[in-house]
């Protein structure tokens, strides 16, 4: 039997440092909780307050934003990305086209199918609010110095990927994902 190399340094450690580790553990994950939660929230609002005034919602603005990076799409590939329902997203995108920012065309592969992407007017609108937020993320990272700046950029970008392959690449807490007749998956809170 292989044992990993973690539960060899558990076993070796005495109880006592295994209760405090685990302990320390369960505060840094608590800290960590409550910081990202503040973040998340100041954030939240200030994406509101900022995209809002570029005459779309930060939903549209992620739909937009994804159709720009990612290129033309079809509606379930942005669902997927977005983690939004078929009929949220496609209230989205009717949004979207209304105002000239999204476009749908005929899928060449499959002629049933149709194709998202974001209009000339959308990519404009996309680089002015990403210009707007790196600004304001300027602004605050100068009070930081270069050092502080480059880990935290580095910590969070890490946090954002193990996040991704937990919750979202292992079939976390994606729309649906814990109906009640299902019950809780690994990952849900």
């Amino acid at each position: 039997m292989v044992v990993p190399a973690n539960h060899i340094r558990q076993i070796a450690m005495p109880h006592s440092a295994r209760t405090a580790a685990t302990d320390r553990l369960a505060q840094d994950a608590a800290d960590l909780q409550a910081a990202l939660a503040r973040l998340l929230r100041v954030y939240q609002f200030r994406d509101r307050d900022r995209i809002c005034c570029h005459d779309v919602s930060v939903t549209q603005c992620h739909a937009l934003e994804l159709l720009v990076e990612r290129g033309a799409m079809r509606s379930q590939a942005l669902s997927d990305a977005l983690l939004l329902d078929k009929s949220t997203t496609t209230r989205v995108v009717d949004a979207l086209v209304r105002k000239g920012y999204a476009e749908r065309s005929p899928d060449l592969e499959d002629r049933r199918a149709v194709r998202l992407r974001a209009t000339t007017a959308g990519r404009r609108l996309v680089q002015r609010i990403n210009d707007d937020l790196v600004a304001q993320q300027r602004a605050l990272l100068a009070d930081l110095p270069a050092e502080v700046r480059r880990g935290t950029i580095e910590t969070l970008d890490r946090l954002a990927g193990l996040a991704e392959r937990r919750f979202l690449d292992a079939g976390g807490c994606g729309p649906g994902a814990c109906a009640p007749s299902e019950g809780r998956r690994p990952g849900c809170a």
